[in-house]
């Protein structure tokens, strides 16, 4: 079987190294854009996770007219009103490390009672196939905020957000993989790649 070829809207190895180990059993070779040979830097200016999603995958689409797969993704506090939300990544200001980023988010939540820490791993995948034609695909995982970093695996805010006992960096790749927001939405997207053929 010739496997397609996905294009991945960005170059973070931990995201291109989930979605390879969720895609490759079902017949695609992911690789990421720069390995495309495409070295552009594209402002999320949106509003919503869906629309930067969008504008990482049209930008590469219309450089390669090469199937092309982008996820936004950020974390949703149910008690900063869904904050960072699209600003996860930014939160801490530019240039801020894993740690500053939810170091400040537990800064935030001092003092906030376990019941009001509720929180949601939130991923949009946008997929446009070789035609030009975009689906779209949602997942989320809900956890709360624990109350300091705990475990060595995962990243971004994997230290602190706690899935049952154990935060997301205290679960083996494996777990995560089959549990995790982007797993979720990759789950739904290969449902669509399914059908497609």
């Amino acid at each position: 079987m010739n496997s397609k070829k996905i294009i991945l809207a960005s170059n973070n190895k931990n995201k291109l190294r989930e979605i390879k180990e969720i895609l490759t059993p079902l017949g695609y070779e992911v690789i990421s854009q720069s390995e495309a040979g495409i070295n552009i830097d594209i402002e999320e200016t949106g509003k919503t996770f869906k629309d930067n999603a969008k504008l990482k995958a049209s930008a590469i689409y219309s450089l390669s007219h090469t199937a092309v797969i982008a996820d936004d993704s950020g974390l949703e506090v149910d008690y900063l009103n869904g904050a960072p939300g699209v600003y996860s990544h930014r939160y801490a200001g530019e240039g801020a490390s894993d740690a500053d980023r939810y170091n400040k988010l537990l800064s935030e939540l001092k003092d906030v009672p376990e019941e009001k820490r509720g929180a949601a791993f939130v991923c949009v995948i946008c997929f446009i196939d070789e035609n030009g034609i975009e689906q779209y695909a949602r997942g989320e995982c809900r956890g709360k905020i624990g109350y300091e970093p705990r475990g060595e695996n995962g990243f971004g805010y994997d230290p602190v957000f706690m899935y049952g006992d154990k935060s997301f960096a205290e679960i083996s790749a494996d777990e995560k993989n089959k549990v995790s927001h982007r797993a979720k939405a990759l789950e739904k997207l290969c449902e669509i790649l399914k059908t497609k053929g």
